[in-house]
C-alpha cells in the first residue's frame, strides 16, 4: 500500500440498521477522510437513514438501499454489520473489485474452519479469503492490519479479555498459570443486537442480572485461539458472560494465579509499559478501579490491575463501550490503519458522563 493516504475514501456499510450499524454511521459521519456512499437494507430500501435514527439528522443525508442497488464495488472499503455468514458470501466479488473488507461478525475471526462450523452452525464458504484475513485487534497486530485486505473485527468480550491478559502472556512469558484463567464478564443489552426477542424486552432485562452461555459461548474459542497464539502454547479459560440491565457498556473481571517464580514482578508497571503510547488503552493508576460510565460512547478501554494482599491472585478489571471499542469504533480504528490515516481519526470522542 502506498505510504501517502488518500484525502477521502468511499465507504459502504452492509446492514446499517442494527446498533453496530448506527454506531458506524455516527462515527463515520464525522470522520474527516470518509465519504459515505452506500448503506444497505433490503427491508428499508429508500428510507432516509435519519428517519430511522433521528440522532443522525443533519449528519447523514443518504437513504438505505437494497443490496442489489448499492454500488459497493465502487467503494474503497465496505463494513459488514450483518449476521454471521453474510460477509463470506460477498467477500470474493468485492476483493476482485479492489474493495477492502471489515467484517464486524465472526466470518473471519476463527482461522480453524471446523471450529467456526461447530460454534456458528454453518460451513465456511471462502476458505482462501479466511486464510489471508487478519484478526483486527490493533494493539496486537498493528503492522499486519496496515497491509490487510480483509479484517475480522474482534468480538466485544474477546477485546476486553485478550487485552486484559496480553501483557502477561506475550512471547511465552511464564508469569501466570495458563490452565486456570477465569473471565467473569458483563455486558449491556445492546450486545445482543437490535432484535425483538423476549429476553431483551424491557420488562425482562430491566431490574435483573443473569448469566448465559455458561455451558459454552462462541467467544470462548476466539479468546483461547488468540491468547494461545500470543503465548505460543495452549491456554485454558473459564469464560462466563452475564447480561446486566444497562443499554451499553462492558465490564470484564479476569482472575489469574501468579506462578511462584513471578511473585516479585511489578504487574502495575508491566501493564503501564505495555500500553504506554496506546491511544485507546488506559491503564489506571494503582488503587483506582474502572467504571463503565467512564468509557460510554468512547473508543477507550480502561484497565486496572489489582493484587489483593500482595498475594498470588492477580485481578485484572477491564471496561469498554461494547458498541465502540467492542465493535464499531475498533472497526474504524482498523480502517484508519488500512488507509494510512491517523489511528485516532474520527475516534477522539470523550466519554459521556453522567
Amino acid at each position: 500500500m502506498a505510504q501517502t493516504a488518500p484525502a477521502r475514501i468511499k465507504v459502504g456499510i452492509v446492514g446499517g440498521t442494527g446498533y453496530t450499524g448506527v454506531e458506524l454511521l455516527r462515527l463515520l459521519s464525522r470522520h474527516p477522510h470518509v465519504e459515505l456512499k452506500a448503506i444497505t437494507s433490503r427491508k428499508e430500501d429508500g428510507l432516509p437513514v435519519a428517519d430511522m435514527y433521528p440522532n443522525l439528522r443533519g449528519h447523514v443525508d443518504i437513504a438505505f438501499s437494497s443490496p442489489d442497488k448499492a454500488e459497493l464495488n465502487k467503494c474503497d472499503v465496505v463494513f459488514f454489520a450483518t449476521p454471521h455468514g453474510v460477509a463470506m458470501n460477498q467477500a470474493r466479488e468485492l476483493l476482485d473489485a479492489g474493495v477492502r473488507i471489515i467484517d464486524l461478525a465472526a466470518d473471519f475471526r476463527l482461522k480453524n474452519p471446523s471450529m467456526f462450523e461447530k460454534w456458528y452452525k454453518m460451513s465456511h464458504s471462502c476458505l482462501d479469503v479466511l486464510a489471508e484475513a487478519r484478526y483486527g485487534l490493533v494493539e496486537l497486530d498493528r503492522e499486519g492490519i496496515r497491509e490487510a485486505r480483509v479484517i475480522g473485527n474482534p468480538g466485544c468480550y474477546p477485546t476486553t479479555v485478550i487485552l486484559g491478559l496480553a501483557p502477561l502472556l506475550e512471547g511465552g512469558l511464564s508469569l501466570i498459570d495458563t490452565n486456570s484463567l477465569i473471565a467473569d464478564c458483563k455486558s449491556g443489552v445492546t450486545g445482543a443486537g437490535r432484535k425483538g426477542e423476549i429476553p431483551l424486552l424491557f420488562s425482562e432485562a430491566s431490574d435483573n442480572f443473569k448469566a448465559y452461555g455458561v455451558a459454552g459461548h462462541r467467544h470462548q474459542p476466539e479468546i483461547e485461539a488468540q491468547l494461545s497464539r500470543l503465548h505460543g502454547s495452549l491456554i485454558k479459560l473459564t469464560f462466563v458472560p452475564h447480561l446486566v440491565p444497562m443499554i451499553r457498556g462492558m465490564f470484564s473481571t479476569i482472575y489469574a494465579r501468579i506462578l511462584p517464580g513471578a511473585r516479585e514482578v511489578d504487574f502495575q508497571k508491566l501493564f503501564e509499559e505495555r500500553y504506554a503510547g496506546e491511544p485507546f488503552v488506559d491503564v489506571l493508576p494503582a488503587g483506582q478501579l474502572p467504571e463503565t460510565r467512564t468509557v460510554r460512547a468512547s473508543n477507550k478501554l480502561r484497565i486496572a490491575v489489582q493484587r489483593p494482599g500482595n498475594g498470588d491472585q492477580l485481578i485484572i478489571l477491564v471496561v469498554q463501550d461494547n458498541l465502540v471499542k467492542g465493535a464499531s469504533g475498533q472497526a474504524v480504528q482498523n480502517m484508519n490503519l488500512m488507509f494510512g490515516f491517523p489511528e485516532t481519526a474520527g475516534l477522539e470522542h470523550v466519554a459521556i458522563l453522567p
